[in-house]
């Protein structure tokens, strides 16, 4: 079920331990994953200091986006499960110093819930 989950972009949850030595080159000293989501080929990924965004792009996702989101800059967050007609769910963040939120739409079935749940978690201590 995972690959279909990933092919109708919904997010899984993906090995904290694994993804720890993948991404060791940008994470600071001290910094450990915690949780992190795959909707394809981007993730979120939760660490004890930070939202980490990444966003695979072109064609083979050689070029990659890392978007770092300290947990002290976020004001306040926002999750939208999705309903009967919207089939989709939308997470927004709103970041100290900027008026809009940071959006990122996620498919049906995607765990919003744990996506919320965890932001909670790291943001309020």
């Amino acid at each position: 079920m995972g690959l279909l989950d990933g092919l109708m972009g919904n997010a899984t949850e993906v090995n904290a331990a694994e993804l720890q030595d993948e991404l060791a080159p940008i994470l600071a000293s001290q910094e450990q994953v915690q949780l992190a989501y795959r909707v394809v080929r981007d993730m979120f990924v939760f660490t004890n200091k930070r939202l980490l965004l990444i966003d695979k792009q072109g064609v083979t996702g050689k070029k990659v986006e890392y978007h770092s989101i300290p947990f002290k800059s976020i004001t306040h967050f926002l999750v939208e499960t999705s309903g009967r007609f919207d089939l989709d769910a939308e997470l927004k963040v709103w970041i100290s110093g900027q008026s809009e939120p940071l959006t990122r739409e996620l498919k049906k079935g995607t765990d919003v819930v744990g996506i919320q749940r965890a932001i909670a978690e790291l943001v309020l201590g």
